[in-house]
């Protein structure tokens, strides 16, 4: 889609239907429990709110979080607010998922966990896309492009060990 003359609503419903955003931070709400956070996504599509809630609650099984639907997010640890988040992005059924250094702000076990979840993600056919400087990381994924400065100076499908310089 060739989005330079979208409009700003255009825009955003273009996110909000095919692009799952996973942060670093997690941007997660405190105070609201971890289905009210992951609902959230779906607010914007206009999905009523039974379904919202029950969609999220899905997600939240997904990730290995149905336990803790109720919680509040502060209430959760950093491996659980990444896969709150990780649920949040997929609740929208999205074509495309970025995830922003996923494991970044994680210890060993949660992180991988959520390089567990991304790969199921990816092997269910979504098309998944980790932005990392963490090059161990970068080498467990089936294609690396690697960018300085805003320019592409290798594309690695690891799978072919095919490497394309530009």
């Amino acid at each position: 889609v060739d989005t330079r003359d979208l409009t700003d609503r255009q825009l955003s419903v273009l996110r909000g239907k095919t692009i799952g955003f996973v942060f670093q931070g997690f941007h997660l709400t405190d105070g609201v429990t971890a289905e009210q956070n992951v609902a959230t996504a779906l607010l914007y599509n206009g999905v009523p709110r039974r379904e919202r809630r029950d969609r999220a609650r899905a997600a939240l099984e997904r990730v290995g979080l149905g336990h803790r639907i109720g919680h509040a997010a502060q209430d959760l640890s950093g491996g659980e607010r990444q896969r709150v988040a990780i649920a949040r992005a997929i609740v929208t059924d999205p074509l495309v998922v970025l995830a922003d250094e996923p494991t970044g702000a994680l210890d060993t076990a949660n992180g991988e966990r959520v390089l567990a979840l991304l790969e199921q993600l990816h092997d269910d056919g979504t098309t998944v896309v980790v932005i990392t400087h963490d090059a161990e990381l970068a080498a467990r994924l089936p294609r690396r492009i690697e960018l300085r400065d805003g320019r592409i100076i290798a594309d690695t499908d690891t799978d072919t060990q095919a490497v394309t310089y530009a």
